[in-house]
């Protein structure tokens, strides 16, 4: 099926790894006091070449705590960030 956005220049789509819900003692945490994750997976590649060389779909990476922009698409939520706000692609 696959999504049908595909990032421009050296912008990356990816979807933020949601944690499990936190729990402190017999309370869950909500999410509007958690911190947003810093980690996703990459979805698609934007057009520059020299991100296409170094991040591929499927990666794993952490992102700048500010960066990007959220969307929401057929029900899911992505996330562009620039390759300049890509931290890490974890192995």
């Amino acid at each position: 099926m696959g999504i049908k956005i595909k990032p421009l220049k050296d912008r990356v789509l990816i979807q933020q790894i949601e944690e499990a819900p936190e729990k402190v003692g017999n309370l869950y945490v909500p999410d509007t006091a958690k911190e947003k994750p810093q980690i996703g997976k990459v979805i698609a590649v934007g057009t520059d070449e020299d991100i296409q060389k170094t991040i591929k779909p499927g990666d794993k990476i952490i992102y700048a705590k500010y960066g990007g922009t959220e969307i929401k698409y057929e029900g899911e939520k992505y996330l562009i960030v620039s390759a300049d706000d890509i931290l890490a692609i974890l192995g």
